[in-house]
């Protein structure tokens, strides 16, 4: 009997991801299910379909309803929990949404999980697996020196954040509490094909292509760990295949890098894939370096200093390990989006025109 699993978010940047690893590295049936919010759409999957193995069903995951019917009917042995709203700024401008998926989202499908569990035959807890995939960002901010570990206290900053912590909250209080045998994954900032454009690294990318400022938050020292999306991805794979329930893991690329030297990369990387000799939208204002459409804008409210991860605990106990370096999962990630402007347009088109989010009254003086 084949094993299926259900990927929540699966029409999203990471969902869309691991739906490709998984397919490639198992035999499992997939079925996505996804709200398609303004970052989830099926443009993201539409390649692999047909495929017997792939089913999609359009549902938001705070449906009870809907959740239990999607558990009866398939009967999974593993949920990966990636649905989520995720993006800080627009958690400033209205954080409601970010609870609503974030921690009532992950409620009901933990409840969901615990029901299904005990009604249906068969359905035995030692072989079943949730993955609940979480963020760096619950950890709050970090000075010059030292790294998350698992012990790492949280202490979130923003909407988003907070939101991400009390979502982790649940999933460790479900396998206490009801035995449900869940897995927290915290993962460093991620990048790569299919992350939405409103992100640091698209965002640029398509700025650039453009010919449109490049706006660096602050003095743009903030400095973050990135992880090339595939190797999340894998290392979600091995998780859930050979990870402990009522453990987390983190995992970290250890390439930290400052938002400034990550879009002067950018820019670097662009000079030698798609010169500015050769974009029409530099030629006409004689720009010959991407560099030079670098401008600095207000910081965004509460911006964390600094994210870095000890992905040790992961690399030690499952031997995973990033296969990409910064600058390679960086220029690949940037030729993607060179060769998908059809999908950049697509997906943007009724919800994103690259505006700056996360300023309306952000503080009370």
């Amino acid at each position: 009997m084949i094993d299926r699993m259900i990927v929540t978010g699966g029409a999203g940047f990471i969902g869309a991801n691991f739906v490709r690893k998984a397919l490639a590295k198992t035999d499992a049936h997939i079925v996505v299910v996804d709200k398609l919010t303004y970052a989830g759409h099926r443009e993201n999957l539409e390649d692999l379909f047909p495929n017997p193995r792939l089913q999609f069903i359009q549902a938001d995951i705070a449906d009870e309803a809907e959740m239990d019917k999607v558990f009866k009917t398939n009967c999974p042995r593993f949920v990966v929990n990636l649905a989520a709203e995720s993006h800080v700024d627009r958690s400033i401008d209205n954080p409601y949404p970010f609870i609503q998926t974030n921690v009532t989202g992950t409620l009901v499908l933990l409840e969901t999980v615990r029901k299904f569990l005990r009604q249906e035959e068969g359905n035995s807890p030692h072989n079943f697996r949730f993955l609940h995939v979480s963020t760096d960002e619950v950890y709050g901010t970090l000075g010059a020196t030292g790294l998350f570990t698992e012990e790492t206290s949280y202490a979130p900053n923003s909407p988003y954040a907070a939101s991400k912590a009390g979502a982790d909250h649940l999933v460790r209080a479900y396998f206490h509490t009801y035995g449900i045998p869940t897995i927290i994954t915290n993962c460093s900032n991620n990048y790569g094909p299919y992350q939405f454009p409103e992100k640091l690294i698209p965002l640029m990318v398509l700025n650039a292509l453009e010919g449109k400022p490049l706006p660096i938050y602050g003095n743009g020292k903030n400095i973050r760990d990135w992880l090339f999306v595939e190797d999340h991805c894998k290392g979600l794979l091995q998780v859930l295949q050979e990870g402990v329930p009522g453990e987390k893991y983190n995992l970290g690329g250890q390439c930290e890098r400052s938002n400034l030297e990550v879009v002067e990369a950018i820019c670097h990387i662009l000079d030698q894939l798609f010169p500015c000799k050769l974009n029409p939208a530099l030629v006409e204002r004689d720009i010959t370096k991407y560099v030079d459409l670098k401008t600095f804008v207000i910081d965004r409210p509460g911006h964390d200093f600094r994210y870095g991860i000890d992905p040790s605990k992961i690399q030690t106990q499952l031997g995973w390990q990033p296969d990409h370096s910064f600058e390679t999962g960086l220029k690949k990630t940037i030729q993607w989006y060179v060769d998908n402007r059809e999908w950049c347009e697509v997906v943007t088109k009724q919800s994103y025109i690259g505006e700056r989010l996360g300023l309306s009254d952000s503080k009370i003086h």
